[in-house]
């Protein structure tokens, strides 16, 4: 199936690492005008570096001023258009798993405004001028830990996951009669940054055998592959498909 997204115009965050690194190549590939955002700058400039054609803006997508106001600096640009937004910020917040009675209500917090408030204050923000187009995509990229336990071991993790879906969903009701669809992507697991690969490290030779043995297709996860998906959701192939979950992991699930 050939994807045509020329002329349209996308908002990728999470663009510092590579889950919203790759988004961003496919969409270029097929033709969208892409802006990447990252609250790392440093890494943000590095991959807008190889990417010239791609214009970075940093702000906190938690931060509900600095979403609206980096959406305005975008739709500035684009005469009010944007198209498509993929919220792939998140991330557990340099966390690791621990038991309970130990977790502080700002580490809490922390995961819930990277993973949940963000996506929620740039739906809003590109909630206007998606519906005055008549048109829009918003796709949210969830985890495992959205649809089950984390394999990671953090409770405000997977609780946020599963707020994503949950949001994903609404979303979904609330602005389909608009033309937009609102779809979530639950990645297994992919080595596609530091903390992922810090838990790679962690399972040791046998847990990281016994991982890839679960998954129905013998081995883990690119980048690529949760690209792909994004695709497909961006696209007007999947313009009646909205409020999906689509579990993108080798069929571990």
């Amino acid at each position: 199936m050939l994807i045509d997204l020329t002329h349209q115009v996308a908002l990728v965050t999470g663009a510092g690492q590579g889950i919203g690194q790759a988004i961003a190549r496919a969409l270029q590939a097929s033709g969208a005008r892409v802006f990447v955002a990252d609250i790392d700058g440093e890494s943000l400039q590095r991959f807008a570096a190889t990417e010239p054609a791609m214009q970075p803006i940093r702000f906190d997508v938690g931060d509900r001023d600095a979403a609206h106001e980096a959406l305005a600096a975008i739709t500035a640009q684009t005469d009010d258009r944007i198209d498509i937004l993929v919220n792939a910020a998140g991330g557990v917040c340099g966390q690791t798993g621990r038991a309970l009675d130990t977790v502080n209500e700002a580490d809490w917090h922390a995961i819930f405004r990277a993973n949940v408030d963000g996506a929620f204050w740039l739906a809003q923000a590109v909630a206007g001028p998606m519906r005055r187009r008549g048109y829009g995509r918003l796709i949210h990229i969830a985890s495992g830990a959205g649809l089950r336990p984390s394999l990671t071991g953090i409770q405000a993790y997977t609780a946020a996951k599963h707020a994503l879906v949950g949001l994903a969903k609404q979303l979904s009701q609330d602005l389909g009669p608009f033309g937009i669809t609102s779809n979530a992507i639950a990645p297994g697991f992919v080595r596609s940054n530091p903390t992922t690969e810090r838990q790679w490290a962690s399972y040791g030779p046998e847990g990281q055998a016994r991982l890839v043995e679960s998954i129905h297709r013998r081995r883990l996860g690119q980048a690529a592959d949760i690209a792909h998906a994004a695709l497909f959701f961006a696209s007007p192939a999947s313009d009646w498909v909205t409020g999906q979950i689509l579990s993108v992991d080798g069929g571990r699930s």
